[in-house]
């Protein structure tokens, strides 16, 4: 069941990134890819916000889980785009571009991450006090 999650989230999350991507778009020429950065960035949130919220849930199958987390987040970011953008950055002599994107990927998608698990916390996974009222 987890393939099948996984599979069909994946084509939702890749299909997404095609279309947002698509939007993305700087007017004028840029080198700078914003594109994968946003997108990647987005991803880094939505992981961290939604993690601490499956951590707490009980009522929606692992393959649910798996499906969005693996399937649809994991095939929405792109390592791969990242990488081959950074070395086209460094093949056309923009090394202050290629590192500033690098840093900006590597401690915003860290920021990201955070502030998603940090609200995924407090906004989205239950309380202890909510979960015990609940059971009483």
């Amino acid at each position: 069941m987890a393939y099948i999650a996984v599979g069909i989230a994946g084509m939702a999350g890749a299909l997404l990134r095609y279309e947002l991507g698509r939007w993305i778009q700087v007017p004028g020429p840029s080198i700078f890819p914003y594109g994968t950065g946003i997108i990647n960035l987005i991803g880094c949130f939505a992981l961290g916000l939604l993690t601490p919220w499956f951590a707490r849930i009980r009522k929606w199958p692992p393959a649910v889980h798996t499906g969005i987390t693996s399937g649809l987040i994991g095939s929405f970011t792109t390592f791969s785009t990242f990488a081959l953008e950074t070395v086209e950055l460094l093949r056309a002599g923009r090394l202050g571009l290629a590192a500033a994107y690098v840093v900006a990927s590597a401690f915003g998608g860290l920021l990201m991450a955070a502030l998603g698990a940090w609200l995924g916390r407090r906004i989205l996974a239950p309380r202890k006090e909510e979960s015990a009222d609940a059971r009483s």
